[in-house]
């Protein structure tokens, strides 16, 4: 049956009018009674990333990327394994290799001079070694150990073993509220597309960025992230990570990671941190 559409401001619309009610008598009152059927939903759903993952799957190039790594860095060891010159070596020799190679051919050439001028930090001033301080996102994105996903449909909950940090990702908004401040895991906003969790994150307060790989330098309080997460396989669960701070960064940085599915793990609270700077008779006693 064809359909007639008119405005009702438009003219000839009384005509309109009873040329759809003659039809309608034509083809018999039946027809004029259906509901139109609704389009059929174009939107897919959620992938399916909730589950306990912890320490990537014990292959080389994954146990390479524990904490985070790079493209490079997975090629350079790759190269490294397939050279039947390294057949000796060991392998902690070679990953320290491609450690080296990303962090002097990929990190350190995207840093601006003030973050390379910058001191590195003490481990010893470490604040969370001091103060039981906890990390800040850009640390707790790449903590080796657990990861807990639980996925809602207005959010996704992110939680870690270490520190026992919880984040959430909103998926009913585009942005932080206006008027948000900065705190040490940031405001994410988060969407997907197609098989990929894209989380968003802004807000986030300067401190200390991804262990090993950064080699403690500090990031600014202009840092955001995209975090990209998606579940190739039923056992596996993969990070893609752009890191922009236009005061740390002369370029976004891209980090990697990977975890395994781990359901017979479990998060414990973390509530045994001793602060080195407390005096001894302050620390408790295990």
């Amino acid at each position: 049956m064809a359909t007639v559409v008119a405005s009702a401001s438009a003219p000839g619309t009384a005509v309109v009018r009873h040329y759809v009610v003659w039809l309608c008598l034509a083809l018999g009152l039946s027809a004029c009674d259906r509901q139109p059927v609704p389009a059929a939903s174009t939107s897919s759903p959620a992938p399916d990333l909730a589950g306990m993952w912890s320490d990537p799957p014990r292959t080389a190039l994954d146990v390479f990327c524990v904490f985070a790594c790079t493209d490079l860095g997975l090629r350079r060891l790759t190269e490294l394994l397939d050279d039947p010159a390294n057949d000796a070596r060991p392998y902690p020799e070679l990953s320290a290799d491609a450690s080296r190679h990303q962090t002097d051919d990929y990190i350190r050439p995207r840093l601006t001079d003030a973050a390379l001028a910058a001191p590195l930090l003490d481990p010893l001033q470490d604040p969370g070694y001091l103060n039981c301080e906890p990390w800040g996102v850009a640390r707790q994105i790449f903590a080796p150990h657990q990861l807990e996903i639980t996925q809602f449909p207005d959010r996704v909950e992110l939680h870690y073993g270490e520190w026992d940090a919880h984040r959430i990702v909103h998926l009913d908004e585009r942005a932080a509220p206006q008027g948000s401040s900065h705190v040490a895991l940031g405001y994410s906003v988060g969407h997907y597309e197609g098989d990929t969790l894209v989380v968003e994150t802004s807000l986030i307060t300067a401190n200390i960025g991804p262990m090993r790989i950064f080699e403690d330098r500090r990031h600014s309080d202009q840092l955001t992230a995209v975090e990209r997460y998606r579940r190739p396989a039923p056992e596996r669960l993969e990070l893609t990570a752009t890191l922009t701070d236009h005061v740390t960064f002369r370029e976004p940085i891209e980090l990697k990671k990977v975890w395994k599915l781990a359901p017979e793990q479990k998060i414990e609270a973390y509530d045994s941190c001793e602060p080195a700077a407390a005096e001894p008779s302050q620390r408790s006693v295990r």
